[in-house]
């Protein structure tokens, strides 16, 4: 088994592994690839349903929390149990441990505080992506959950077959401080037996010349022991551009990469690559937090 250079078995690092779940049908297709994954890793999944109940005051001379009717949330959690049996009904002859779990919370705070509860590994989330000022305002839950989630996300559009994961594109910084984000990476390329798609993407920002690029693209790999891997470098106004044309271009069949988890008025006006990337790519999207 390979292990990374702590000496952890890299199959190890997706043992646990946490599906929200909101029964639609992104989220069963990311249920899907979780079962995929789980069953290549000996692993597990636990389900995860967050209901998030709106806050609610009732007027009076004080002002207090409204309190929900205990029939209504038996309802509620019934109506998601029977969802999620339906689900499994699906995959009866496939034998893999499976726990169920309801939370009554928002499901960027469910989720987050649940990775920590359980020790997750990964979690896999299906999402739809968002546009224009959805995104902006917004976002989806999966992109918040990228944002702030300690653990490796996976952002799936729909399941696919593990066997056709024969290249990983991984837009890279070229920065040689990452050997958490750098193990991980290879950890998956391992894991899929694939070949590692390194990008260089030149923005006006921080341009460097072909030469420059190619130097600091193999110093890069030498650093980090890289293997079966290729360099590229493309020139774009735009990282996420670069990214989609490019994996397009190569035929790839997954995307990995980090994010830094900017929060507030700085995600506000810098954004993130990583998230856009999410939110506009259909391809599976592997992303890490490094901050």
């Amino acid at each position: 088994m390979a292990t990374n250079i702590s000496g952890i078995p890299l199959i190890l690092l997706m043992k646990k592994i946490l599906v929200p779940c909101d029964f639609s049908a992104c989220a069963v297709e990311a249920y899907q690839f979780a079962r995929s994954l789980a069953a290549k890793s000996n692993g597990e999944i636990h389900v995860l349903k967050a209901i998030d109940l709106p806050v609610m005051m009732v007027a009076g001379f004080d002002v207090q929390p409204y309190v929900y009717d205990p029939n209504l949330l038996r309802d509620l959690e019934a109506d998601a149990r029977t969802k999620f049996q339906k689900l499994q009904d699906r995959f009866a002859n496939e034998a893999l441990p499976v726990t169920f779990h309801v939370k009554y919370e928002s499901p960027s705070l469910a989720i987050r505080q649940f990775v920590t509860d359980q020790a997750i590994d990964l979690v896999v989330m299906g999402t739809k992506g968002s546009s224009g000022l959805t995104e902006y305002f917004i976002g989806s839950n999966t992109e918040k959950v990228v944002r702030s989630s300690r653990v490796p996300v996976f952002a799936i559009h729909r399941a696919v077959d593990l066997a056709s994961i024969k290249k990983i594109v991984f837009p890279t910084t070229l920065r040689l401080d990452q050997p958490d984000l750098l193990n991980r990476v290879k950890e998956l390329q391992k894991f899929f037996g694939a070949t590692l798609e390194v990008l260089w993407i030149n923005t006006p920002m921080n341009f460097k010349a072909d030469i420059e690029s190619k130097a600091l693209l193999d110093a890069f790999a030498k650093n980090y022991g890289l293997e079966n891997y290729h360099t590229h470098v493309r020139n774009d106004t735009v990282a996420e551009d670069a990214i989609a044309q490019f994996t397009k271009e190569i035929k790839g069949d997954m995307i990995a990469m980090s994010t830094h988890g900017r929060k507030g008025l700085a995600h506000a006006l810098a954004g993130s690559v990583t998230e856009s990337v999410v939110n506009h790519i259909q391809c599976p999207i592997w992303s890490y937090s490094t901050r």
